[in-house]
């Protein structure tokens, strides 16, 4: 598919402005509100928002926008740009500089293009299906780490974790068993282009958004990685949960997500690469 300039162009341009408002605002009167019991929503939140959409309407009006904080628009649109205003809003909202600003376009449901910016390191994640990715312009490759006993991992909890702890702490317990380390960061569209980095291994979480994972999963497709649901089969920004990896240790992962004993060595990548 050919990537007009300004899709990239576009996305780069929303979360850099993005990263802008949210260091002016950080440590600042954040005026934070509660969606749930530990899901929060600030007013760098809203404002970057609105900056997006705004931006999206003026520049390609007959797209539709899919964001974190308000409703969707033109659900109908085959070209939908997938938002998230700040990933990572607890840290943010404690001061804590793990978050970033992301934002994909999807073609059919398929991102094409994606930007995710750190503004505390000053860095910028790229990606263009079929063509690769870039940290500050830079080409991304991920690891090269063969066995899950050497990587290192990381994962997320989801906003009901005091409902489905057991379930959560059971899976985390498994992978603390087998790697070498396993974090927690806060910001899953960070944690992927960790792993398109190699700086990490491998990635999984569940009960995600479109906008948690649509951006960065372009990332770590294009720089080698592979990236499927908690059973394999092919990942899609609708599903909801993620299993990103370098490759080598995908199906080992799953294996470790699964209950079951690792594949033996040599078996090679998961079959279930998304396209």
């Amino acid at each position: 598919m050919f990537h007009p300039p300004r899709w990239l162009a576009t996305a780069i341009d929303v979360v850099l402005r993005a990263g802008e408002v949210q260091m002016r605002h950080l440590g600042g009167d954040l005026q934070i509100d509660k969606k749930g019991p530990i899901d929060l929503v600030t007013r760098v939140d809203l404002e970057v928002e609105r900056m997006c959409r705004d931006t999206i309407a003026e520049r390609f009006p007959d797209h539709g926008v899919l964001a974190e904080e308000f409703e969707n628009d033109r659900t109908g649109a085959r070209h939908r740009w997938v938002f998230d205003p700040v990933d990572g809003t607890v840290n943010y909202a404690h001061g804590l500089p793990i978050f970033c600003s992301c934002l994909a376009l999807e073609v059919d449901g398929r991102p094409e293009v994606a930007a995710v910016f750190d503004p505390t390191r000053r860095e910028l994640f790229t990606a263009e299906r079929g063509v690769g990715a870039w940290l500050n312009g830079a080409p991304l490759r991920v690891s090269g780490a063969g066995a899950v006993l050497d990587a290192l991992l990381c994962t997320g909890f989801p906003y009901d974790v005091h409902e489905t702890v057991d379930e959560v702490v059971a899976l985390f317990a498994a992978f603390v068993a087998r790697a070498r380390a396993v974090r927690r960061l806060g910001s899953a569209a960070l944690d992927l282009c960790y792993v398109a980095a190699g700086r990490l291994d491998g990635f999984w979480e569940q009960r995600l958004h479109p906008w948690d994972f649509s951006a960065a999963s372009l990332v770590v497709e294009e720089s080698g990685g592979l990236v499927s649901r908690f059973d394999g089969s092919s990942f899609d920004t609708q599903c909801g949960q993620i299993v990103a990896s370098n490759g080598r240790i995908h199906e080992e992962m799953i294996a470790v997500i699964a209950g079951s004993p690792p594949p033996a060595a040599g078996q090679g990548r998961a079959p279930n690469r998304t396209t």
